[in-house]
């Protein structure tokens, strides 16, 4: 299934996505996407006898989408975990690390799949797409054979990066958390439907460019491994975030870098799952009294 939460008559509403359309999911009593999450197996089954017998009311294409995830209680991402992508950070003097490398990204910085990225006060904007991972159940001291059944789902990601601002910190934090800078969807694709997650086609344009072009069967640490390595020092718990990597030709490589500006439409893409496009965009000023000026 492809699990969306979108806006209608002003209020965030559960759907789930077929040929037809989006087919809204308000009548079931689910308080959030996150409740579908901790439900598991048979909150999906709930929802499988529902489309049964539904019909699709809304058109996807136009659609207010929303970040499908309504604020996960970790967002985690590793760096430097496509080989060639390694490679051409080590071309900028930043070593191979031994182990593998996770920052947090604030879950703040979360926003919908079609939102604008807001740049800030960065002067170095950049993108990085990445297989985005749903964790589905209680996660700790999973040993790498076991934690398949472990993802509830998949998502496209973009981990927008302000280069200046992420070397702040050791952590990367700083610089991967700006508002906006974590636009997620375009909506949750359940487990049961992507056979093998490393082996799925991943892309990013900027403008129409292709600027990334790889496949996740070049992750460094597939996904089991990164679920064993993280649940290892601590839980992961249903609806945890977890960005799997990002490939080569990120801006900052490129010679010479080509980092995002005002205007620009990045779109991230991954077969199977889907596409999530953002234009880099200013918020409209705020006049006194808190309206748009």
């Amino acid at each position: 299934m492809r699990l969306v939460r979108f806006l209608r008559d002003g209020r965030a509403v559960l759907g789930a996505v077929g040929e037809g359309g989006i087919v809204p999911l308000d009548g079931l009593g689910f308080g959030g996407m996150s409740e579908v999450i901790v439900g598991g197996d048979a909150a999906l089954g709930r929802i499988r006898d529902h489309l049964a017998d539904a019909t699709p009311e809304i058109a996807v294409a136009g659609a207010p989408l929303l970040a499908p995830l309504e604020r996960p209680g970790k967002y985690l991402a590793i760096g430097m975990n496509y080989r060639d992508h390694a490679k051409e950070a080590q071309k900028l003097g930043i070593d191979v690390p031994d182990h593998q490398l996770w920052f947090n990204k604030q879950t703040t910085c979360i926003s919908g799949p079609f939102d604008d990225i807001d740049p800030g006060v960065t002067e170095k904007l950049d993108y990085e797409v990445e297989l985005g991972v749903v964790i589905g159940r209680r996660a700790k001291h999973v040993a790498e054979a076991n934690a398949r059944p472990y993802v509830f789902g998949y998502l496209v990601a973009n981990d927008v990066s302000a280069r200046d601002w992420q070397f702040h910190s050791q952590t990367f934090t700083m610089g991967k958390s700006f508002d906006t800078h974590g636009p997620i969807g375009p909506w949750i694709v359940t487990a049961d439907e992507i056979d093998d997650p490393h082996d799925l086609a991943i892309r990013c344009f900027v403008n129409g460019e292709l600027r990334q072009d790889s496949n996740t069967s070049r992750l460094i640490h597939n996904i089991w491994a990164q679920i064993a390595y993280l649940s290892t020092a601590f839980t992961l718990e249903p609806g945890d975030l977890i960005a799997t990597g990002t490939p080569e030709g990120v801006g900052i490589a490129l010679d010479p870098p080509l980092f995002l500006s005002e205007g620009d439409v990045v779109r991230c893409e991954i077969d199977g799952i889907g596409a999530i496009v953002n234009k880099v965009a200013r918020p409209a000023p705020v006049a006194a009294g808190g309206r748009a000026a």
